[in-house]
C-alpha cells in the first residue's frame, strides 16, 4: 500500500498506508492527523482539508480542477501547492506522498 507522510505545522509527522482509490483526507481522517478538519465529507464544497503538497510531488499530484480552485479561494495562506486533499487520489505512484497540512484551516 501506498504511505504518506503528513506534516502538521508544529513539525509532527504522521505516516499512513493508504489503500490505492481512497483519498489524502479520507487517510487523515481516518489516522486523526491533526489540522485535517473535512468539514464537508470530502465533497470539495468546503476549505477545511487544505494541505501543501510537497515541492517534489506536486507533478505527480497534478493541478486543481476548476471547482477545487474556486474552493480554494477560501483557503487559508494559499500557496502555488496548495491542494484540497479531498481531491487527490491515492495511487501506487504516490507511495511516499508528503503533504504539509497548514497552520489554521479557513
Amino acid at each position: 500500500m501506498p504511505k504518506i507522510t503528513y506534516v502538521t505545522a508544529d513539525g509532527a509527522r504522521t505516516e499512513v498506508e493508504a489503500p490505492v482509490g481512497s483519498t489524502v483526507m479520507e487517510n487523515a481522517i481516518k489516522n486523526m492527523v491533526q489540522g485535517i478538519e473535512a468539514e464537508c465529507g470530502g465533497a470539495c464544497a468546503c476549505a477545511t482539508c487544505h494541505v501543501y503538497v510537497d515541492e517534489a510531488w506536486t507533478g505527480k499530484t497534478g493541478s486543481p480542477e476548476p471547482m477545487e480552485e474556486d474552493m480554494l479561494d477560501f483557503a487559508y495562506d494559499v500557496k502555488p501547492n496548495s491542494r484540497l486533499s479531498c481531491q487527490i487520489k491515492v495511487t501506487d505512484e504516490l507511495d511516499g506522498l508528503i503533504v504539509h497540512v497548514p497552520e489554521r484551516q479557513a
